[in-house]
């Protein structure tokens, strides 16, 4: 193969071996010109597409047709989807959602889903969240540093992003800008401030409408396959064989001693009298087996009182998600 089609095929080989880091790019334009240079005859164009919010960046090469023209490659070295299809020009490839108004790019999208990630929440119900609560929060007063520092310490926590070197690190392998993870926190350290005020706004009220939800509640549960539950739930003292199990051959076994209000156990334990064993009964994707040990009147102490302005906080979200109009564009 000589000429124009040995063009076209070294060109291929050219972009599929060009680094995709943004930082790298003078090296692949340096690359191509070596590369042009070696071809006297080849009239070639380097484009580079930076993607917004990601160190990454995907490329696209121009060449002059001999008759005529100009042939434009692409070479996606990854997922196999070209950059131009892969942010085509529909009016909403870029978007995911919109609520009451509020759009949620793809990019944020991802980010709001680290953020969250609680196990018994949808990934709906979270990226829905993130819009209202970004509507309820777009005319605050900006974050102060220890309002982002606060939201930053709390991100890179639940993440166990422990210095400032792993942070950057997890930064890289996710595809996020430093910029795109301030932007974020920025966001975040509103929604924070706004979440504490509704939830010292409404707890006492919540309280008071809800009292037999925040009966104070000392329980220890199991969660596991049903059948090492089972031989722990015929065991004479349930509570003494919990306490004692950790790991139970057939299966893991996950073992929870709390002393909670009653909203906050699992809701096969909320109900339950004092002293009688629940279980095992199907819970999320295992089963549950445990037994109240304990429990109390409510009380409007500070940790019951918190517990309630969190239930008021979720009930209000409930409310907000119901009006909502919403519009998914790609779920």
């Amino acid at each position: 193969m000589t000429g124009y089609p040995q063009t076209l095929a070294g060109a291929v080989e050219l972009l599929r071996g060009l680094p995709r880091h943004r930082d790298a790019v003078p090296e692949a334009r340096r690359t191509v010109a070596a590369w042009r240079a070696a071809d006297p005859g080849c009239r070639a164009q380097l484009v580079v597409d930076e993607r917004p919010g990601t160190p990454q960046v995907d490329y696209d090469l121009l060449i002059d047709h001999p008759d005529g023209g100009t042939v434009a490659l692409t070479a996606s070295a990854e997922d196999g989807v070209p950059w131009a299809v892969d942010h085509s020009t529909h009016w909403a490839a870029s978007k995911v959602l919109r609520v009451d108004g509020r759009d949620l790019s793809v990019q944020t999208a991802l980010l709001s889903m680290r953020a969250y990630g609680e196990r018994d929440r949808t990934l709906h119900d979270d990226l829905i969240d993130y819009c209202i609560l970004s509507l309820e929060t777009q005319e605050d007063e900006e974050p102060s540093e220890d309002e982002l520092q606060r939201a930053s310490d709390d991100f890179r926590r639940r993440r166990g992003l422990h210095s400032r070197a792993d942070t950057m690190r997890w930064l890289d392998q996710v595809g996020l800008t430093p910029q795109a993870y301030q932007n974020h926190l920025f966001t975040l350290a509103r929604m924070n401030r706004f979440t504490r005020r509704i939830q010292a706004e409404s707890a006492m009220a919540y309280f008071t409408d809800h009292a037999a939800d925040f009966a104070r509640v000392s329980a220890v549960w199991a969660i596991g396959p049903e059948a090492v539950l089972g031989e722990l739930a015929g065991q004479n003292d349930a509570v003494a064989a919990l306490g004692a199990a950790v790991t139970c051959p057939g299966g893991d076994l996950t073992v929870h001693v709390a002393d909670r209000v009653a909203a906050e156990l699992p809701e096969p334990l909320r109900d339950a009298a004092e002293g009688v064993a629940v279980g095992p009964v199907p819970y999320r994707d295992a089963f549950l087996f445990g037994v109240v040990r304990r429990r109390r009147p409510a009380q409007p102490d500070n940790a019951t009182l918190a517990a309630a302005g969190r239930a008021a906080f979720s009930a209000f979200m409930a409310e907000r998600r119901a009006k909502a109009k919403i519009e998914w564009f790609w779920l």
